[in-house]
C-alpha cells in the first residue's frame, strides 16, 4: 500500500503541536510587518504579532516562496511514496495555484487540493484526510472526497475594529468613519474561500446574534439531514474567544464545540478583537 503523507499550511490554524502529533507537515506561511519579511511562528509568534497590531504596524500577507515549498515537498517524500498538499483556498491567494505548477514536477506523486477553506474549515479538511487515509483510501480516492465535499462549509465572522478592512481596501474610509460614530459591525461570511458581507448590524451583540442565527438558518436549510461540526474562532486576546466559545456551546448543546486562533493571514486583514463561527460537515 502507498504511503501517503499529508500536508498542510499555518492558514488552517493548526499549530505545530498539533501537527506533530496527528503526524502532519506544517508548512509555516510568510508575511509582513512595516515591510519586514517574517514567518509564522518561527521568527515572530502570534502574540507578538499582535503586539505590532497594537502599536499601528503596517502588516501584510505574502506568498511561500517556490523553493520553501517544494523544500518542505522533498523532505516529505523521503518517508512517503505519495504527497496530499491542503493549502488555503485560491479563492484568497494565488499561492494555491503555484503550487498546482510546481507539482507538474512531482510525477504524479504531489496532489494540491484547492477544496476551497480557510482556517477552521480548513483545518477539518485536513482531519477529514487523514481519516480516508486511515481508512485505506488511495491518495485519488481522498483528493476527489475532499473537492467532493469542499462547499459543504461555512465560516460566519465580526470585526472589532473596521480600520482593518479599510487599510485592506474592502471598505472606504468614509464607510468606516460612518461606522465606527454608528457602532456598525458588520458579519462576513466565508464559504467557498471568498470574503463577503453577509450583514450589517449595530452593536457587537447584534452580530453575535446575527452569527448564531445564520448558523441556525444554515442547519435547518441548506445542512438539514447532514450531520454537521461547529467550530469557533477569534483573533488576539484568548480569553475573547473562550467566551465566545461558551456562548455558542450554550446556544448549540447538541454539539461538542471547540475554537481555535484564525491564522495571521485573516488577521492582517480584520485586525483583533475578531470573533467567528464555523459549520462543516462531519465525515
Amino acid at each position: 500500500m502507498s504511503r501517503i503523507g499529508i500536508i498542510t499550511d499555518t492558514n488552517s490554524g493548526m499549530t505545530a503541536r498539533e501537527a506533530e502529533q496527528l503526524g502532519v507537515t506544517l508548512m509555516p506561511m510568510p508575511f509582513t510587518v512595516n515591510g519586514r519579511n517574517y514567518v509564522e511562528n518561527v521568527n515572530m509568534t502570534y502574540a507578538e504579532f499582535f503586539e505590532h497590531l497594537a502599536a499601528d504596524a503596517s502588516v501584510a500577507t505574502s506568498q511561500p516562496s517556490p523553493e520553501s515549498v517544494m523544500s518542505c515537498w522533498d523532505e516529505a517524500l523521503k518517508t512517503c511514496d505519495e504527497l496530499i498538499y491542503i493549502p488555503m483556498s485560491s479563492a484568497l491567494s494565488s499561492s494555491c495555484q503555484s503550487a498546482r505548477l510546481f507539482a507538474e514536477d512531482y510525477d504524479g506523486r504531489v496532489f494540491v487540493v484547492d477544496n476551497h477553506r480557510i482556517s477552521i474549515s480548513q483545518k477539518q479538511s485536513v482531519l477529514d484526510a487523514l481519516k480516508w487515509r486511515d481508512a485505506g483510501l488511495s491518495a485519488e480516492d481522498i483528493v476527489k472526497n475532499l473537492m467532493d465535499t469542499s462547499m459543504e462549509a461555512s465560516i460566519y465572522l465580526t470585526v472589532d475594529d473596521l480600520k482593518y478592512l479599510k487599510k485592506g481596501g474592502r471598505i472606504t474610509p468614509s464607510v468606516a468613519a460612518v461606522g465606527t460614530v454608528l457602532n456598525i459591525k458588520p458579519v462576513l461570511q466565508i464559504q467557498g474561500g471568498k470574503l463577503d458581507t453577509y450583514k450589517k448590524v449595530r452593536g457587537l451583540h447584534a452580530a453575535q446574534n446575527a452569527m448564531l442565527d445564520a448558523v441556525r438558518k444554515d442547519l435547518e436549510d441548506r445542512f438539514k439531514d447532514t450531520e454537521m461540526l461547529l467550530r469557533t474562532a477569534y483573533t488576539g486576546d484568548e480569553a475573547i474567544g473562550r467566551v465566545w466559545n461558551a456562548q455558542v456551546q450554550e446556544k448549540f448543546p447538541q454539539f461538542k464545540v471547540t475554537g481555535d486562533p484564525l491564522p495571521i493571514s485573516i488577521a492582517c486583514h480584520v485586525g483583533p478583537g475578531v470573533i467567528a463561527l464555523g459549520l462543516m460537515k462531519k465525515i
